[in-house]
């Protein structure tokens, strides 16, 4: 299908693609890098261009609340934010994925305090991995407008019914410009579809959200999102399927590859800066360096097979991470580790600390980090945690 070109601000790719999929409740309260997407909706709101309800809340937590509330009424919901504010709606995503209301929310991604800073890392969303939540990132502003049309069939689908984040890189994405395709509102319409709930709140037939639970249920409502987290691997394939054959418009799974079928390292990496390896990794082979790159779109579900499956046989697995678990090393490199652990194949797994608090990668970086990784593979020594562009000279 066709679609119109123009240069948009990221924010407003998204902004466009949340309105074209008519959600009946937003509710939000603005937190830099966020703030452009609620602008944008209130006045598609205001102008008559989008039928919904906008609520501005008084604080994250209440607009969390409030999407909530209305999922669990039967409404599509949707709402946005960033670094604290996403840590001030912890509790009650937590309440949305074990209540499996299916609530599309945006997080546009920024370091948490102290000291306080707005510079884009994945430390905010990483905070909120063990929610139940999905989580997607994506590299550009064209997927995050592909990503949030994507969204709502997922997150509502009757064997997921859970909360699901778009993650995007503040500033980066949200606000820059690109040449971004925008299809038109009626076919988007028709393929997010309507939201029909399993169950919502209904006079007529009373029952309870989030009631008491007892040891003898509440392992189990636990293990009902495991499953629901692993459905949802085969319905963002078929979403992702079937965005592709009518929109012509995406490459995307639960992972892309680039140039891993021979290499010999590969680098694993999530969100924008996925681009910036990417033309490094072309570079590399353009010198005969026999490099690939994983980009792990969905971080929840975690695609373990698919990663094993996509680094082959390369010896070398290297691991960028723009977050940390303190004391315990890069999160995304924690799960690629876990992936492999037990299996017939077991490269060597060297992870990174790249991009934290907003560090620069540049292509400079990335052949640093190949080569690196390459040195430790040599040296089959201990893989500690490399920090790349660390002041060293700062704790002296």
């Amino acid at each position: 299908m066709k679609g119109k070109t123009a240069i948009l601000e990221g924010s407003r790719a998204v902004a466009e693609a949340v309105r074209a999929c008519r959600p009946d409740v937003i509710s939000v309260y603005p937190i830099t890098p966020q703030t452009h997407i609620l602008e944008d909706l209130a006045r598609f709101v205001s102008s008559g261009k989008l039928k919904s309800q906008f609520v501005r809340a008084d604080s994250e937590f209440s607009a969390a609340s409030i999407v909530y509330g209305a999922s669990a009424a039967g409404a599509r919901a949707y709402t946005a934010s960033a670094s604290q504010g996403l840590l001030l709606m912890n509790e009650v995503i937590y309440a949305m994925a074990s209540t499996r209301l299916p609530v599309v929310l945006t997080a546009v991604n920024r370091a948490i305090s102290a000291p306080i800073t707005i510079q884009p890392d994945h430390q905010d969303t990483m905070s909120l991995r063990d929610t139940g939540a999905l989580q997607i990132h994506v590299e550009s502003m064209q997927e995050a407008y592909d990503a949030h049309v994507q969204s709502f069939r997922i997150a509502e689908d009757p064997d997921v019914q859970l909360p699901l984040m778009v993650c995007m890189d503040g500033w980066v994405i949200s606000h820059s410009y690109e040449p971004v395709t925008v299809f038109p509102d009626e076919a988007v319409a028709e393929f997010a579809g309507s939201f029909t709930p399993v169950q919502k709140l209904d006079p007529s037939n009373p029952l309870t959200y989030g009631a008491y639970a007892d040891q003898d249920v509440l392992m189990e409502y636990r293990y009902a999102m495991m499953i629901a987290q692993e459905k949802a691997k085969d319905k963002i394939r078929s979403v992702t399927k079937e965005y592709r054959d009518v929109f012509g418009n995406f490459d995307g799974d639960l992972l892309d590859t680039h140039c891993t079928e021979d290499a010999e390292v590969v680098l694993v990496a999530m969100g924008s800066m996925v681009s910036t390896i990417r033309a490094a990794v072309d570079e590399l082979r353009s010198e005969g360096r026999k490099v690939g790159l994983v980009k792990v779109r969905t971080f929840r579900p975690f695609p373990r097979e698919e990663i094993i499956a996509a680094c082959g046989k390369a010896p070398v697995v290297a691991v960028l991470d723009k977050s940390l678990s303190v004391n315990s090393g890069g999160i995304l490199a924690t799960e690629v580790k876990s992936a492999f652990y037990g299996g017939s194949s077991q490269p060597v797994i060297v992870p990174f600390i790249a991009g934290l608090g907003g560090k620069e990668v540049n292509r400079r970086v990335i052949k640093e980090i190949v080569d690196i990784a390459s040195r430790a593979a040599e040296k089959q020594g201990a893989r500690e945690t490399v920090w790349m562009g660390l002041d060293r000279s700062f704790f002296s």
